[in-house]
């Protein structure tokens, strides 16, 4: 006699479909840790990133943490990494330029990093720069970063015409400008702040 197979009743499916599903309900990518961790450090500084701390932010257990990262240091290589090359790809966009256009994208890089930047990203950026202060690993990405920074800019004033001792003193002096400004309160000295910038700037870039 042939044996048909038994269908499960409804309580055994949907128990196997709870199974299923409970996997990648409990078990973030690890973006998604990053992420959140981000979003604690500027908040709460590094203090903040503790894994008990994220794995609440986030609604799973801390079993979901160590799936993909060994420990809290690698959770924190992950971050700082993240941050390099977010910062990395904004100065490319900032500085790369067609020949023959360097001054005018220096005016831009002034004009942009000049602005008043969202809430968020500057405690993001003041987060990391503290962390550095205390810790030699965040400290050698942060540099990595300002020296990349500095050294797209030298290049363009260099291709606009400048010696490269010049070129380094208007690069340095062009970011001590603007994160100068992005961290000082001063609308209202002066009635017209865009001319104020704008001659700022022409200052920074003329020969």
């Amino acid at each position: 006699m042939e044996n048909k197979p038994v269908k499960p009743t409804t309580k055994l499916r949907k128990s196997a479909t709870a199974s299923a599903a409970s996997p990648s309900r409990v078990q973030l990518a690890p973006e998604r840790w990053v992420d959140v961790a981000i979003d604690v450090l500027a908040r709460e500084g590094i203090a903040g990133l503790r894994v008990e701390v994220l794995a609440k932010r986030c609604g799973v257990t801390k079993g979901s943490f160590y799936w993909h990262f060994k420990d809290r240091q690698a959770l924190l290589d992950a971050v700082l990494e993240h941050w390099k090359k977010g910062r990395i790809l904004d100065i490319e966009k900032t500085t790369s330029v067609a020949s023959g256009k360097e001054r005018d994208q220096l005016h831009y890089a002034i004009e942009v990093y000049g602005a008043s930047r969202n809430r968020k990203g500057m405690s993001i950026e003041l987060a990391v720069r503290d962390w550095a202060r205390h810790d030699p690993q965040a400290a050698a990405i942060v540099e990595s970063v300002d020296l990349y920074r500095l050294d797209c800019t030298r290049k363009l004033f260099v291709a606009s015409g400048m010696s490269d001792a010049e070129a380094k003193s208007r690069s340095l002096l062009l970011y001590a400008c603007v994160f100068g400004l992005s961290l000082m309160h001063y609308d209202h000295f002066d009635s017209n702040l865009p001319d104020l910038k704008k001659r700022i700037a022409e200052r920074i870039i003329s020969d």
